[in-house]
């Protein structure tokens, strides 16, 4: 199944996995960092962008002051509950990019046909420094009960050359929850608090207790690239186009779009699998991309003892080619087109099993 572009993943991605699973066990919830405030009482959210969010609440009307959406999260499992990831869509120059060492531009709501439009040089490094704060709201049927309040200062510095600031680019953060049906509001903000953009985002995440006596994965999603870092992030940041969970850092591809040529990437986590008495597990997933009703690719089976999920999938096809009477077989790349990611999971412990499906595209 491995070819050489792949060889270097495979590799890595059983070192992550292990060292990542030890460190579940070990992880705590991550420290919250605290706006600073006057003394007497910790503020989180300051009132004049509390007010805000909160007016927004029971209509779920965003505000547009710094445009941007919500448009998906995954769960993974931690120490306790689940380690939620949440992706933002903006547009960069809404952020206020700038080279560093200038001061932040102040953008007028109407600009002047005269004025000329800076454009950042194409070498060194653009900045953005503004606020995000967070509210999760517990919801019970029409009510909600607010249970955190997060600040998240950001200074994000990315090289111009990397960054088109005229492109829409995901931003992606990390919280910790219990199970539950929520009501996420995020607030992004100038440092000075005038402008406040506010969106809402309604989620429900599962208890992993409640797997006994059938199998479920966490959300499927396909990876670019996973490293190992030193050390987990021990409170929330905001990252652009990656996300961190536990010990490795994690590059998604939230469009399912790959390239001909190109590797697929499964990530995800298996609940309700038992272990072994020696607490190893054993499960089995046989994997098939399929056009329309057709196999276009089937692998032969993987056996993991571990129920966290890294798989990279050559995306090559074997053909026949008959020439006359003779035929012989050639590999080659999947052509371009729509097809049908489906995994067949047994667990050969417990005897359970679970068909999953993902969409994808090869251009």
């Amino acid at each position: 199944m491995k070819d050489k572009s792949s060889l270097t993943l495979w590799l890595l991605v059983p070192a992550v996995v292990a060292i990542f699973t030890l460190s579940l066990m070990a992880l705590p919830f991550p420290q919250r960092q605290k706006p600073q405030q006057p003394k007497g009482s910790p503020i989180f959210i300051p009132d004049e962008v509390k007010s805000v969010m909160l007016a927004g609440m029971a209509s779920r009307e965003p505000r547009v002051d710094i445009p941007f959406t919500i448009t998906q999260n995954i769960f993974l499992p931690a120490q306790e509950g689940l380690h939620s990831i949440f992706f933002l869509k903006i547009k960069n120059a809404d952020l206020g990019f700038h080279p560093i060492g200038q001061e932040q531009p102040v953008k007028k709501d109407e600009p002047s046909a005269q004025e000329p439009q800076v454009q950042p040089a194409s070498g060194g490094q653009l900045q953005a420094s503004f606020n995000m704060f967070l509210m999760f709201n517990v919801l019970e049927g029409d009510k909600y009960k607010t249970v955190r309040e997060v600040y998240v200062p950001c200074n994000i510095i990315e090289d111009a050359s990397a960054i088109n600031l005229e492109e829409e680019d995901y931003y992606t953060f990390g919280y910790p929850l219990l199970a539950g049906h929520y009501l996420l509001s995020v607030a992004l903000t100038s440092l000075d608090l005038k402008k406040i953009g506010v969106q809402y985002y309604e989620f429900t995440l599962p208890d992993p207790a409640s797997f006994q006596e059938s199998l479920e994965t966490t959300p499927l999603f396909f990876i670019k690239s996973i490293e190992r870092m030193e050390a987990p992030e021990m409170r929330t940041l905001l990252h652009r186009e990656y996300f961190t969970y536990s010990v490795v850092k994690i590059v998604p591809n939230i469009e399912r779009k790959f390239n001909l040529g190109e590797n697929l990437d499964i990530f995800f986590f298996i609940f309700g699998a038992q272990p072994t008495a020696e607490q190893k597990f054993n499960i089995e997933i046989n994997y098939e991309v399929k056009k329309d009703d057709e196999i276009a690719i089937r692998w032969v089976p993987q056996s993991y003892d571990n129920p966290l999920i890294s798989q990279p999938l050559p995306l090559k096809q074997t053909v026949i080619i008959k020439q006359g009477e003779e035929q012989r077989q050639e590999t080659r790349d999947l052509p371009e087109g729509k097809y049908l990611l489906q995994m067949q999971i047994q667990d050969k412990v417990s005897g359970k099993s679970l068909t999953k499906t993902i969409d994808f595209e090869v251009k």
